[in-house]
């Protein structure tokens, strides 16, 4: 079976008003867009209230649905385009630095070789992060949207998109090492 077709079956009873179909999709893609609305969001309750909202707009929008990709993608697209409009009216902070170049200045190892790492500790840095660089840094990374791609989703420059995602992996290791110390230097 072609990924294209991956639930041809309940998107097609989906469109028929079938509830149970319905809730069979909620229930295949609702879980992994939570955690894309979290990640976006930083916020349990609007992560929660961004995916019945974007639920909404699948089920209403479905019609539009014509099998290019797979149905978890087209989701996936409301639920992120729903999560950047949110953020948006709520003031996403993005400076475009217009078209200079980005240098990255990491090493190839990405210099975290000096912070030992854990999925928990992780998450709660990028919780940290200002919005423009979490959502910029959850686009590229997690994802999987390259630099123009998120240039054409946010409306900035692919350049901007680049020195958005080295300042909050920057931003990241200096949160991480903090964090190190501080509990390095309480006995951790």
């Amino acid at each position: 079976m072609e990924f294209k077709n991956t639930h041809r079956d309940v998107v097609e009873a989906c469109r028929k008003g079938n509830r149970q179909a319905q809730f069979q999709l909620y229930q295949l893609y609702s879980k992994a867009m939570y955690n894309i609305c979290l990640r976006m969001l930083n916020d349990v309750a609007d992560a929660e209230d961004m995916l019945q909202n974007s639920f909404m707009d699948v089920f209403s929008k479905l019609h539009y649905f014509r099998f290019e990709s797979s149905i978890g993608a087209w989701i996936k697209r409301i639920v992120v385009n729903n999560c950047i409009n949110f953020l948006k009216k709520r003031r996403l902070q993005i400076v475009d630095i217009g078209e200079r170049e980005v240098v990255d200045r990491t090493t190839k190892k990405d210099n975290w070789e000096d912070v030992a790492l854990n999925v928990k500790e992780v998450n709660g840095a990028i919780g940290l992060l200002p919005d423009g660089y979490r959502v910029v840094l959850n686009l590229y990374l997690f994802e999987g949207y390259d630099h123009q791609e998120i240039s054409d989703i946010l409306g900035i420059s692919a350049s901007t998109s680049k020195s958005q995602y080295s300042r909050a992996k920057k931003k990241l290791r200096e949160i991480l090492r903090k964090k190190r110390s501080r509990g390095a230097s309480n006995g951790y």
